[in-house]
């Protein structure tokens, strides 16, 4: 617990927390806001991004001449003219050298005028390739239209035409040559253009006029309109940085620890009240303070992060884990605790508490009695619906129309609903981690086909159906009276299966008229019979099945007595002294409302197979007589079961057996 407040308190952010909470179309309720000094009003996000856009229009793209295009594609020039000549079988006379003079001359005009690669980006129409540049020409700028500069294609067009004007050249060959030589001369500086745009944009004040010390921000009983949001915003990061140079950091310090000391002492006097089976192993209070602790330090890690939206974190992870690894009060518990935490760090801390307050309720309620697993599935749509509504509902009182519902900031909680489903395999890692039984693995053992319910039906099918009747009167009992229906039915499930050692020893088991007991001393046949508990026992662990199961085998028969052949000795032997608990079984008895019906539930069953003509008078005594044994017995005394939880037990076992006997009624007339 103490490592746990000391762990939480230190990841936590650690600035001051300014003490309004405001919001956009709110009417302000506080008293007067009068500004405690001067501050810079902070433009918005929207207002930044207006700015930077038009700054960046401001700024020329800056081409640069490579003058070495002129060299190199006039001396390739003169290769390809050679070539291409020669190729055309022509001789060397004045034709060839008015040809060849005609096309150098026009490609150092056409390189002189200047060949431009355009750049997409700065068109200020998508078919308008003419915008402003700088041109650098000899470390000298030059603020020039692209229209004044030719382009590939413009350049080729140009020596075309001139070509073809002039009838003392050789027209086809100087084309072919001239069209490979042209090639942009003035090429984009994207460095150096990248460099003056963004020196321009850290130019860009974040902040647009002041807030004087003494001036009235907002009064009393106003709307937050858009300006005055700002001014309140503003000084909200005014104050927190302020805090943060003058404030006195040990003193948040000792706020935080103080706060969060006092949220886990409420958590460990719950559990001291009202779990105490929880609160005495540390092994189950670790894993709890470690699922608190886990979620708020994401929460901070988040917050350092500077995540968009805290609404991206899955909240709801933490009461699902908890309620299906513990119960529904604990699971709710400590989710107020932690969104209680959260909400010092988020902005709007009252919205946020509504939203992940609603939305956890929704997550417990909807896996309250987990017997599928698509119900994780159900949850999280449930969880996701929640969610809208409370949005919606917050944005329609906040806006007051529909239509200024920004629904784009309500992706993050979609987002955060399908992190929800990383439950599924946490609580399995928690599982095999702390040794603690879930629902999903009790799902998981009430499958008979399973390895051991299976080798139970194979071998001792008589005892397999025994404990599936069991298991149908124990499961109906304790669903009625409050308790883990899942769980009695797993551990009615496998009660017994210390039987498969010796199978013919139980009389569930036996052909009618062979009874090895009748060979043996009775407390030969006693220690037999109370052997399959501890078989079960040694079964059960060789088979790694969780405690709270082997909990069922220890407890299902308390420390009572195999009365059967305690009398019989008793009656044939009354000369003998006999050590009662040779005839008694280990123990211990049911400390649980789960164990004490399972104990119950077996007893009765067991003995409802002994009535010849069951009736519902019978039927009756049986179940009163069986379960006032087991009271007088002092076999129910550490449940924590009540009577008139016994009584309904009583009416729910009368009931089923009578359905299961197909006893007719008979009514009053």
């Amino acid at each position: 617990m103490v490592l746990s407040i000391l762990f939480i308190t230190a990841i936590l952010p650690k600035q001051a927390r300014f003490k309004y909470e405001f919001e956009k179309g709110i009417v302000w309720m506080h008293d007067d806001l009068i500004s405690p000094y001067n501050f810079a009003i902070r433009k918005t996000t929207q207002e930044i991004k207006s700015d930077k856009d038009n700054i960046l229009k401001s700024i020329l793209p800056v081409y640069r001449l490579d003058e070495k295009v002129l060299e190199v594609q006039l001396s390739e020039y003169q290769a390809d003219f050679e070539a291409k000549w020669r190729s055309a079988g022509l001789p060397d006379d004045d034709y060839k050298e008015r040809t060849f003079e005609f096309g150098f001359e026009l490609l150092k005009n056409i390189y002189q005028k200047g060949v431009i690669g355009l750049n997409k980006s700065y068109q200020k129409e998508k078919d308008n390739a003419n915008y402003l540049m700088m041109l650098l020409k000899n470390n000298i700028k030059t603020e020039v239209s692209t229209a004044t500069l030719l382009t590939t294609t413009s350049a080729f067009s140009l020596a075309s035409e001139r070509v073809v004007e002039n009838k003392k050249v050789r027209t086809d060959i100087l084309v072919n040559v001239l069209k490979d030589r042209i090639t942009p001369n003035i090429l984009l500086d994207e460095r150096f253009t990248e460099s003056l745009q963004k020196q321009a944009i850290e130019n860009v004040s974040s902040t647009r006029g002041m807030v004087q010390k003494g001036e009235v921000i907002i009064e009393n009983g106003s709307t937050i309109n858009d300006e005055v949001y700002q001014k309140l915003e503003s000084l909200r990061l005014a104050y927190e940085e302020n805090a943060r140079v003058t404030g006195d950091r040990n003193l948040v310090l000792l706020g935080q620890f103080l706060l969060v000391a006092l949220i886990v002492s409420l958590l460990m006097v719950f559990l001291y009240l009202f779990r105490k089976d929880i609160f005495q192993d540390n092994r189950q209070i670790s894993l709890i303070l470690l699922v608190v602790t886990g979620m708020l330090f994401f929460l901070s890690w988040s917050i350092r992060m500077k995540l968009p939206s805290l609404y991206y974190i899955p909240y709801c992870i933490v009461p699902i884990i908890i309620r299906i690894l513990f119960d529904t009060r604990l699971a709710m518990n400590i989710h107020l605790l932690v969104v209680l935490i959260a909400s010092f760090f988020v902005p709007n801390s009252f919205e946020f508490a509504f939203l992940q307050i609603s939305a956890g309720m929704v997550s417990i309620y909807s896996i309250k009695n987990l017997v599928r697993r698509e119900q994780f599935l159900i949850s999280a749509l449930l969880i996701l619906l929640t969610y809208f509504i409370s949005y919606l509902g917050i944005s329609l009182i906040r806006e007051g129309a529909l239509a200024s519902v920004e629904w784009l900031k309500f992706l993050p909680f979609i987002f955060s609903v399908l992190l929800s489903l990383l439950a599924y395999p946490l609580i399995y890692l928690f599982e095999k981690m702390f040794g603690i039984t879930s629902d999903i693995t009790l799902m998981e053992l009430t499958n008979t086909n399973s390895t051991l319910l299976r080798e139970l039906a194979y071998k001792v099918p008589g005892t397999f159906q025994h404990s599936l009747q069991v298991a149908n009167l124990a499961e109906s009992a304790i669903f009625k009276i409050g308790g883990n229906a899942l769980l009695v039915r797993a551990g009615a499930l496998y009660h017994d299966i210390g039987k498969m050692e010796n199978p013919q020893f139980f009389i569930e088991n036996q052909n009618k008229g062979l009874n090895p007991h009748d060979k043996l001393p009775y407390e030969e046949s006693a220690q037999i019979i109370i052997r399959h508990v501890v078989n079960g026992v040694e079964l059960a662990r060789r088979h790694n099945l969780p405690e709270v199961i082997i909990d069922f085998i220890r407890t299902h028969h308390g420390n009572t007595r195999v009365d059967y052949f305690y009398q019989s000795f008793l009656k044939n032997f009354p000369e003998k002294i006999v050590d009662e608990n040779t005839f008694r079984y280990p123990g211990p008895i049911p400390f649980s409302k789960e164990t004490a019906v399972l104990m119950l539930a077996d007893s009765v069953e067991a003995a409802s197979r002994s009535l010849k003509e069951p009736d519902a008078e019978s039927i009756n005594n049986l179940v009163e007589r069986i379960i006032d044994y087991k009271l007088e017995q002092d076999q129910l005394n550490d449940s924590n079961i009540t009577l008139k939880e016994i009584e309904t037990i009583k009416l729910i076992f009368k009931t089923m057996l009578m359905g299961i006997y197909h006893v007719r009624i008979d009514y009053p007339q």
